[in-house]
């Protein structure tokens, strides 16, 4: 069983606790947490800018970018 829960924040917690006890009861379960703070790296940015500077005129759409990604890579 999987089960995500989305907190606006850690003072959240407490509230949960009874949920995850149910649903899981004696079960083994592991629990990440990860922050939701989504900065750059400098090496995305520097692609961002890239991109940025591209000639529009030979932008691909989103259906062509997937089509490619998918032969490439088998996606």
């Amino acid at each position: 069983m999987y089960t995500t829960y989305h907190l606006d924040s850690a003072e959240e917690i407490p509230k949960i606790v009874d949920s995850i006890m149910a649903a899981f009861k004696s079960k083994a379960i592991t629990i990440t947490v990860e922050d939701e703070e989504n900065e750059l790296s400098d090496d995305m940015k520097i692609i961002l800018d890239q991109r940025l500077i591209e000639d529009e005129s030979e932008y691909i759409t989103a259906e062509q970018s997937i089509a490619q990604l998918k032969a490439k890579y088998g996606v």
